[in-house]
Order: structure tokens, then sequence, then C-alpha cells
């Protein structure tokens, strides 16, 4: 998420509820400084739902803590003495499968690089740490953003771990309709009986066949990303590729890079009045909005230095409203993984303008925020897997029946 999106406002879709407070969130520090620790443990302690269970000045330290501490979540530093975090990282992850680790680093492109490698290794997100104590300790957006992603990951970590210890109950047949239970999406009787039911509807597919793909994600978005683009392949070369995820400068330009590889398609940052072409990903970079418009004959990125939207810079919803714009019912919009509830209202614009939204499933994604947000304003045609979800789209911008 980029630094300048914030905890997300009171009512937005998150797709978990913390309820009341009777056994807080288990949070373990892991950072070389004192002052960060002390000042990230302080933090955390006052947020009546979170408790800080564990400190430590490596990676080590924590590796030998964690079946003593058992933290729900880890907040790991990079550079540290003895062991860093990126080795430290899938030590843990044996030791305690399912553990939610919260990377923390600043904003170098070595670190952006690092963040993005422990990303593939398991880490369930990262958070672009200020540099220097001074900067750390009035960082309001820092503060509120750490908090946030223990919040959302650490209760979608607790979801998970009850639904899995639920004992099983048998299934009942139930009617195809177009719900999401109906069609699927959601078994018709929970392993957890206390888990409601998605009630929201999905639309049919427009028969349009789209002249653009454009993307939203956040949270958990790198890994998602790489994985879409591998499942899609060389079915993207005939139409341009659009995206935002929520990153701050330095990472989007090394996430386009990766992009690159897992797509075999060019891809980078958008620039400020580049054309837009088939078969080229077009990223927006950290800290812009990136939007498209008409010049002359041509379609253009356009970047914009707005103040934030849905508390984030870059957000979804711009470039999705501009994209329809440009491109009407012909436009394919895929929401993944992330918290808050940006590209809503964005989905909103591509589902009355007739054109078709893919948005991926609770599940599998590290937060259902965006994509739930998505999936309850009524325009999304499908709620998949991860992994169906791209294959979904290569057979839809082939030109493939629906």
């Amino acid at each position: 998420m980029s630094a300048n999106a914030h905890a997300s406002p009171p009512g937005s879709f998150q797709g978990t509820s913390h309820g009341p407070v009777t056994d807080p969130i288990r949070v373990m520090v892991v950072d070389d400084s004192v002052v960060v620790r002390g000042l990230v443990g302080r933090w955390i302690d006052e947020d009546p739902g979170l408790a800080v269970v564990a400190s430590h000045r490596n990676g080590k330290l924590a590796v030998e803590d964690i079946t003593r501490a058992d933290p729900d979540v880890v907040v790991l530093d990079i550079e540290m003495p003895d062991m860093d975090g990126l080795t430290a990282l899938p030590l843990m992850l044996a030791k305690k499968p399912g553990l939610i680790v919260l990377i923390a680093s600043t904003l170098s492109r070595r670190n952006a690089e690092i963040s993005l490698k422990a990303l593939s290794l398991g880490a369930a997100d990262y958070i672009p740490k200020p540099d220097g104590n001074s900067r750390l300790t009035t960082s309001t957006e820092f503060r509120a953003d750490l908090i946030a992603k223990v919040q959302s990951l650490g209760a979608r970590a607790r979801s998970r771990s009850r639904r899995a210890a639920a004992p099983p109950v048998s299934s009942r047949p139930f009617t195809a309709t177009r719900t999401l239970e109906a069609a699927g999406m959601v078994p018709a009787q929970s392993a957890v009986p206390a888990k409601p039911k998605a009630s929201f509807t999905l639309r049919s597919y427009a028969p349009v066949r789209p002249r653009v793909l454009t993307i939203g994600s956040s949270t958990g978005g790198p890994q998602a990303l790489n994985a879409f683009f591998g499942h899609v392949g060389t079915a993207m070369a005939q139409v341009p590729v659009l995206l935002t995820q929520h990153m701050p400068a330095t990472f989007t330009a090394i996430l386009a890079e990766h992009l690159s590889k897992a797509a075999g398609r060019p891809a980078a940052e958008g620039r400020d009045g580049e054309p837009v072409l088939p078969g080229r990903i077009y990223v927006a970079p950290g800290g812009r909005h990136m939007i498209v418009a008409r010049q002359g004959s041509e379609t253009v990125i356009r970047l914009t230095d707005g103040p934030p939207v849905n508390f984030c810079k870059p957000a979804v919803d711009p470039l999705f409203k501009s994209v329809v714009d440009i491109y009407g019912s012909a436009t394919l919009g895929v929401i993944l993984t992330g918290m808050g509830s940006d590209g809503a209202d964005g989905v909103t614009a591509i589902g009355q303008a007739g054109g078709n939204v893919i948005t991926q499933d609770e599940e599998t994604s590290v937060v259902w925020g965006m994509p739930g947000a998505a999936a309850h304003t009524g325009m999304c045609a499908d709620v998949l897997p991860l992994d169906e979800v791209g294959r979904k789209v290569a057979r839809i911008l082939l030109g493939s029946r629906i």
C-alpha cells in the first residue's frame, strides 16, 4: 500500500469484523533499533485489540522465540545483525505455517527489491518505514498504516485459523441462481456455521470483446499480480493493460520489472503523455495518480498530483473512471486482494457503461477489502479464486464464449 494510503475510514469494507476485544491479536516486533522496537511496541499496545507478545533485535532471536511467543503477526525489519529479515522469514514460516509477516523497510531501491523478494517467500505485506528516528516518531502516516495492516491482516489470520480448526459439516443441495452461493463461489453450507454467507448478486457477462484491461490491487497485490499475469500470458497482446497497485515510489518501478518477467510483456511505470499501446503494461507510479485521456487521435497516459483518493495515491478509482471515459463498454476490469474499498466506484462506472468486472474471492485474498467492496456493488460478472481469474481473463481477451 502507498505511504499515502492511511487506515481505511469508518464503515469501509474490510471483509472481517474485529468485534468485542476478548483475545487481542498477538504481535512480535523484530528490529535492530531499540527506538523502533519501543515506539512500534507502544503504538501496538495502545490499541485494545492488539498486544505485543515479544520484541527482538535480530532474526535469530525471533526465530528461536516463535513457538513460545506464538504471535499472529510479526513486524519484521530487513537489515539486522546476526540474522537479517530475509533469512529469518522462511524459518519463521516453517515453525508456524500461516504466520502473518509484515516487512518494514526504508524506501531505498535495495530494500524495495528485498521487500518484494520477501513477498515471494511468503510475507503477507510490507510497509515503508521513514528513514531516521526523528521522522519515524513524527510520522502519523506510518503509524496509521502500520496499525491498520496489523489489525486487518491479524484478523484475517485469526478468521482462517478458526475455520481450519472447525469440524466439517455436511453439505446440502442448492439451486443454481446468479448469486455467489449458488454460482459456486461460496459453499451452500459453510464448514464453519458461524461464518456469514455472501448475499450479493452477480451480473451476466456483457458480450463485448475488451479493448483494454484495467486492474486494481493493494495488500497482497504483488504476489497476486505475478500469479495473475502468469495465467493470462500472451492473451494480453492485443490490448493495453493499465494497473494501479497501492505502493510508494521506488517500489512501483521494481514491481513493473517483476511483472514484465511474469507476463512476458513490456511493463513499466506510466509516463505523462506516453501513448497507450496494445501488449504493454502500464503501472501507476507511486505518489501519482495515473489516468488515461484523449490527445488528438491517440489515448495517452496522464499523471496527476492531486490529493489522495480513498486515502490512496495512486488510487484505483481515478484510473478506472478515466478508462471508462475512453473505452466504454469495451472495458474489462479486475480487482485483486487489498485493504479498504478503493476501486468500488470505478467498478460501478465500468458496470454502468456495460463493461465487465471480475474480482478475486475471499478465500484466496490476503485481505478481502477491495474485492469485497467491488463485489458488493452488484456490478461484477464473476468472483473467482486467484488462479481462475487470470485464466478467465485470458479466455475473454481471446474472444472465447463466456
